[in-house]
């Protein structure tokens, strides 16, 4: 009987692995095309301005900050995480395409918020800081 136990405690263990690995594999697949889409994006970028050197300079910035991210993020595991970073970058993706601007849009204090003050905490500041900042703007540090 412990036995029939241990194969049947195997048996669902693999079950769910096999469920995970799929979406993990789909989510790989999704976040490749994704990037690939970045890609080709910087390959196309033509400057808000026209110029030559700004078209350049966008579409290093581009690559560059699609590079960093994509690596800062390639050890994930967690499929909310990963939906939540695809989202994001779906997201800068359309505003950048929107405002043909690809520089994250400022975020700005949120009603009723206070500038922090020096020597203080001010928690509850803080947490509606964290509270407000917008979705394409969650892999970014505040500066």
């Amino acid at each position: 009987m412990a036995a029939v136990v241990a194969v049947n405690t195997r048996e669902n263990i693999q079950k769910p692995s096999a469920v995970v690995l799929t979406v993990m594999a789909l989510g790989r697949v999704e976040v490749l095309a994704l990037y690939r889409r970045v890609l080709r994006l910087a390959r196309s970028w033509q400057a808000h301005s026209g110029l030559t050197h700004d078209t350049e300079t966008e579409r290093k910035y581009i690559t560059q900050e699609a590079c960093s991210l994509f690596r800062h993020n390639q050890h994930l595991t967690d499929p909310e995480l990963i939906s939540k970073c695809v989202a994001e970058c779906e997201a800068r993706i359309e505003i950048g395409l929107h405002y043909r601007n690809p520089y994250p849009r400022p975020s700005y204090l949120p009603p009723l918020g206070l500038a922090t003050q020096k020597g203080r905490k001010l928690r509850g500041q803080q947490r509606l800081r964290k509270q407000a900042k917008p979705l394409y703007l969650q892999s970014h540090d505040e500066t």
